[in-house]
């Protein structure tokens, strides 16, 4: 597939990645980066990623192909703002970590029109931002993660995929309020509990002397407690429910786990300690045998 005219809205490391690796592969012709910051964008026209600078949503005039690389709140007044120059074979779409807010905002904002969002989650991302930190590997060997809406047409679902595909990314479908009932387990809530343990940390009067013999354990924990604070805000609020289920969940948890603490039984603890591991290794095999690259058949 080819891509004569990309627009990026969000040109830092979701956005940027994307650009990177279309380009890359050759997949597409000209990018243009629309961003909220003028240095972010001018930075980006430094580095390449992007060949133009777009001023408003005037610039997706002509446009292929629309991506949203922005907080999930932003969605709906985007999309709106993008309305009365949205082309007729112009698709858009988004990369957002929510799915049923978003497809709420699209059809609120585009109305018979938002047959042309097609809604999607990479699943991918490093702790960084910001148009340095976008790379054209980012998406390689990682899930995409396409939910469309039933008003989409499947060839524009395929025009989504193929652009991911071209990017390196192996593609699923999921509904969006299944989609956001997963990724509150595996993702939302991995990202609460590490913002909760560092500004717990950083509350404490002695949190200088903690800090200073924090190592690898505790830097692995907390990565993603780097992420952007306002992306995550939003992605809180907008999964609030499915998340609020596992949070409860995961209380309940570490209730059981103090129980058993408490009481001394530390062979109810190895127990859980031992289910963990072993659940731990079975998902890498897994990761690793999905991401493994395809073997060379080359005579």
């Amino acid at each position: 597939m080819a891509i004569d005219k990309l627009v990026v809205y969000g040109v830092g490391l979701i956005g940027g990645s994307f650009a990177r690796a279309l380009k890359g592969a050759g997949a597409v012709r000209h990018v243009v980066g629309i961003d909220r910051s003028a240095a972010a964008a001018q930075r980006a026209l430094e580095l390449g990623i992007i060949d133009a600078v777009g001023t408003g949503p005037e610039a997706i005039a002509d446009a292929d192909l629309v991506l949203l690389a922005t907080p999930v709140a932003q969605t709906g007044r985007i999309l709106a703002s993008l309305l009365p120059h949205l082309g007729a074979d112009t698709i858009v779409t988004d990369a957002g970590s929510t799915k049923t807010d978003v497809a709420a905002a699209a059809r609120a904002a585009l109305g018979e029109r938002a047959a042309q969002f097609v809604p999607g989650h990479p699943i991918a991302g490093r702790e960084t931002n910001g148009p340095d930190a976008a790379i054209p590997d980012l998406y390689r060997g990682k899930k995409f993660v396409v939910t469309p809406l039933a008003e989409n047409r499947a060839e524009d679902v395929a025009r989504v995929t193929d652009a991911w595909q071209a990017c390196g990314a192996i593609i699923h479908r999921l509904a969006p309020e299944e989609h956001d009932k997963v990724f509150a387990a595996v993702s939302h809530l991995p990202h609460l509990l590490a913002y909760a343990l560092v500004d717990d940390i950083a509350k404490k009067p002695h949190a200088d002397l903690l800090f200073q013999y924090a190592a690898s354990g505790f830097r692995d924990f907390t990565r993603i407690a780097g992420s952007s604070p306002e992306m995550w805000r939003d992605i809180s609020l907008a999964n609030q429910a499915a998340l609020l289920g596992e949070l409860d969940a995961y209380m309940a948890q570490l209730t059981n786990l103090r129980a058993r603490l408490a009481a001394g039984d530390g062979a109810s603890l190895e127990t859980v300690y031992g289910n963990a591991q072993r659940a731990r290794r079975q998902w890498i095999e897994a990761i690793e045998a999905a991401e493994a690259p395809p073997p060379d058949t080359a005579e």
